[in-house]
């Protein structure tokens, strides 16, 4: 494996931006750069062999703080949203940046994708580290956490995420990448085919915040149980899709074992017979159709991305879990160590 470390710029703090390479003996390969420890670019074969860029991002580094997209990278120290920006650990009320409507989305305006981690090699890994200091965000605790990318031969991009805290703490990690199986400046995804491991999803109000219970996907536009394209029920009049202009919800994850890898969606795309396979250790995955992509920056070899151009697979634990104890926990005890793996695994059909 090859892996190609470069300085891609600088950020304002004063901190060196670095971008990191890893090529197969294949060809394949993927780009990481330290702001958001994020994915840059993944280039893999189609069913001819031709390689393409299949996530969308921009050419800059300078680009990557503050899009509206959240592009490629991992947001924290709370992925998605909570709820009025309100938060409870043991008893103390802590309160949180709003900036998604009325709530708290992704860590807030100084999350953890606006940050430039410290970043090496480590054998055939790139690892990235950030410390979020004691109140940073609002948040209580100072949280170190690292997140380990391995590219291998066989197309698979394995992220794990490992974070401790000292002291109490609520912590939800994924990674925002978007994918266009087709390349990443082709256009509409809404013809992309996905199946999720998925019977149930979590209904929510007209913020996004969950209501309650999980509810079942059957006779709803929600059902991806069996795979069907992403345009299909788009446009139909129903809750979840009217409040996000498409497709922006947590589904449940059948059978989740905390700890336990399992197979959670599938996306493909038959024009160029390029898959991907989600496998998480997580208990929901957010989909997002890349409802609101107009005008973030400018794209990638000229691309200019719009609405719909990408698609979000975001293997996380629910919105709002620390507000709703009876959702698999998000809290994180002085000491204890947060452990999660995500897998994207590419392949063609």
């Amino acid at each position: 494996m090859d892996i190609k470390k470069e300085l891609w710029g600088k950020c304002s703090c004063g901190k060196d931006i670095i971008r990191y390479t890893i090529t197969n003996s294949r060809g394949a390969s993927v780009q990481l750069g330290s702001v958001g420890a994020g994915i840059l670019a993944v280039n893999v074969p189609d069913k001819d062999g031709k390689l393409a860029d299949v996530t969308i991002g921009y050419p800059e580094a300078e680009s990557y703080f503050g899009d509206g997209p959240c592009a490629g990278k991992c947001p924290g120290r709370y992925a998605n949203r909570i709820a009025k920006g309100h938060l409870e650990v043991n008893g103390k009320v802590y309160e949180l940046p709003i900036n998604n409507g009325p709530n708290h989305l992704h860590g807030g305006p100084k999350g953890f994708q606006n940050k430039v981690w410290d970043s090496r090699i480590d054998g055939d890994a790139v690892e990235f580290q950030y410390i979020s200091e004691d109140g940073e965000m609002g948040y209580p605790g100072t949280l170190k956490v690292t997140a380990r990318y391995v590219w291998t031969e066989d197309n698979e991009l394995q992220l794990s995420f490992v974070a401790e805290s000292d002291a109490d703490t609520v912590i939800n990690l994924t990674n925002h990448a978007y994918f266009n199986l087709d390349g990443h400046g082709a256009g509409s995804v809404l013809d992309h085919i996905l199946r999720l491991n998925a019977s149930e999803y979590l209904p929510t109000d007209d913020t996004l915040i969950p209501v309650g219970d999980s509810e079942p996907v059957a006779g709803t536009p929600m059902d991806f149980l069996n795979p069907k394209t992403l345009g299909r029920d788009i446009k139909q009049d129903f809750p979840a899709l009217n409040f996000g202009k498409g497709y922006d919800a947590c589904w449940v994850v059948d059978g989740w074992q905390e700890g336990q890898l399992q197979e959670v969606a599938e996306l493909y795309s038959p024009k160029s017979g390029r898959v991907l396979k989600m496998f998480s250790t997580q208990p929901g995955i957010q989909i997002y159709t890349g409802n609101w992509l107009e005008g973030c920056p400018a794209g990638k070899d000229g691309a200019v991305y719009h609405d719909y151009s990408a698609v979000a697979l975001e293997c996380q634990h629910f919105p709002d879990s620390p507000n709703k104890p009876e959702y698999p926990t998000t809290s994180l005890k002085a000491g204890e160590l947060f452990q999660q793996a995500i897998i994207f695994a590419f392949s063609v059909r």
